[in-house]
């Protein structure tokens, strides 16, 4: 069983990696959406453990690749923010699995919760506390660099939950049928 989840793990690391790659040049919208959806997914197939390491490796490895945000000092903010999202969204499932709750309804809020979540954290960690504090940066940079970082990320993060709510079911029905295969 563990390993798995380590595989899956870093199937969903590759994922997510290939898919910024690939839709990079689609922008924010469509990009980040994906990337939610692969976060999403992840800690929801894999679990809590494998979902925290999508989201906190997958920035660092964006990064390096080339295709994560530009500043280094950003990517840290990125990693949290992620985990942010993934153990929000984690907390809600777990409830709602507890609970025996089936209503898509507060499945939904939950994750609307995920990503209010992490867009406040990224907008007062990131845009109100460290761009600013970021030696050498004129205040037209900061601006531009953190519209990226607020009202885009709930966006994303609703588009990706929304995505992930159709997409699980599917995920299920796929890998019971692969169990009794």
């Amino acid at each position: 069983m563990r390993l798995r989840r380590g595989v899956l793990t870093a199937i969903m690391l590759a994922l997510l990696i290939g898919t910024q790659f690939v839709t990079r040049s689609l922008g924010q919208f469509v990009t980040g959406t994906l990337v939610n959806l692969i976060l999403l997914v992840s800690v929801f197939t894999v679990g809590l453990g494998g979902g925290l390491a999508v989201a906190v490796a997958s920035p660092f490895l964006a990064f390096l690749a080339g295709i994560g945000p530009a500043l280094p000092q950003v990517v840290p903010f990125v990693a949290a923010g992620n985990a942010v999202l993934v153990s929000s969204a984690y907390l809600v499932r777990r409830y709602i699995a507890e609970k025996d709750i089936k209503k898509k309804g507060i499945a939904a809020a939950g994750l609307i919760g995920a990503g209010a979540a992490k867009t406040l954290f990224l907008w007062v960690g990131l845009v109100q506390v460290a761009l600013p504090l970021l030696p050498g940066l004129k205040e037209p940079q900061i601006a531009m660099l953190g519209s990226a970082f607020t009202w885009p990320q709930l966006v994303t993060s609703l588009c990706g939950g929304a995505l992930a709510m159709l997409i699980m079911p599917l995920l299920q029905k796929a890998a019971k049928a692969f169990e009794r295969a």
